[in-house]
């Protein structure tokens, strides 16, 4: 009998008149493959990795125009400075807000528009706009609806007999959020339900035929199932929390007295109005090693809680 073998299997030899020409074939292979890769290496070595190496380099000089060089001290200036630690944390709770509002109302959207409800792909459209309008009209929009004079908001709580509120003032942080969610949850709704299309059936019936209610099958079917989903919108929106600017730019300026001063907005703030560019750059960069560590920490964590099936 003949005896099955197993392992990788053998690349398929020319042979005859192209064997003589197999090496210089493979060789125009791989200068073709490379001729097609210098248009990408050239544009993120020219938008991505040296506006890096610009910043890196910047954040050891000081000046105007950032050409003399002060070493560690824009650094050593950072950790020192309450403005940056201030900015710092309002930042981490803006991001962390978000991104834990993000996921849990994004996964409960996912769950009602994936039941066989009519007219659910009108709500799936609907949910999904403000994600495509960019952020300074949505910025425009809601500073406008909360203006404390002349905004829809407070006219509407008169009508009703409420109490109107001065929304950007007593409660600037918490709204500007409020209106980051309302941006951002329609994306983390696609990709959740993305990922819930994307689960066998059959598991669910299993679990129904042993008698699971709809929490047990959620809970020990779905949510871990969901695990590679909610691990990269969670990366996703810390990266996004980290980086916000828009919101506090247009909708409230930074303030009242630093309040949602977001920390690009304050890296902004020592870039283009003191015109310290040398510290705006090691803030930045700063910045950049956060990111990474939260990313890597994500990354690491999430990937032990993944279920293969």
């Amino acid at each position: 009998m003949r005896q099955l073998t197993t392992g990788p299997p053998r690349r398929r030899r020319l042979r005859g008149p192209l064997a003589v020409f197999a090496p210089s074939l493979n060789r125009r292979y791989v200068l073709t493959a490379y001729a097609f890769l210098i248009p990408a290496f050239a544009f993120f070595g020219l938008m991505f990795y040296l506006p890096i190496a610009n910043i890196i380099t910047n954040s050891f000089n000081t000046g105007p125009q950032a050409n003399q060089f002060a070493g560690l001290e824009n650094y050593t200036r950072a950790f020192e400075d309450a403005s940056v630690q201030n900015s710092f944390t309002v930042t981490f709770i803006f991001g962390a807000a978000t991104t834990i509002g993000a996921i849990v109302i994004g996964l409960a959207l996912a769950l009602l528009l994936n039941q066989p409800l009519r007219g659910r792909v009108v709500f799936r459209a609907a949910l999904l706009v403000p994600y495509l309008t960019s952020v300074a009209i949505v910025g425009l929009l809601w500073r406008n609806i909360l203006d404390p004079q002349l905004g829809i908001l407070n006219r509407l709580l008169m009508d009703l007999g409420l109490p109107t509120q001065s929304w950007l003032n007593t409660h600037p942080l918490a709204t500007i959020i409020a209106v980051t969610l309302w941006m951002t949850v329609g994306y983390t709704m696609v990709l959740f339900l993305a990922g819930l299309q994307g689960i066998p059936e059959q598991y669910h019936e299993a679990a129904t035929v042993d008698g699971a209610s709809p929490w047990q099958r959620f809970w020990r079917i779905t949510l871990p199932l969901l695990a590679p989903t909610t691990l990269f919108v969670s990366v996703m929106a810390v990266i996004s929390g980290l980086q916000a600017f828009g919101q506090a730019y247009i909708i409230t300026g930074g303030g009242p007295a630093n309040a949602t001063d977001l920390y690009i907005f304050h890296v902004f703030n020592v870039a283009f109005t003191s015109r310290d560019f040398g510290y705006a750059s090691a803030l930045s960069f700063l910045l950049f090693i956060v990111i990474v560590i939260f990313t890597v920490i994500q990354l690491r964590v999430g990937r032990r809680n993944e279920v293969q099936y």
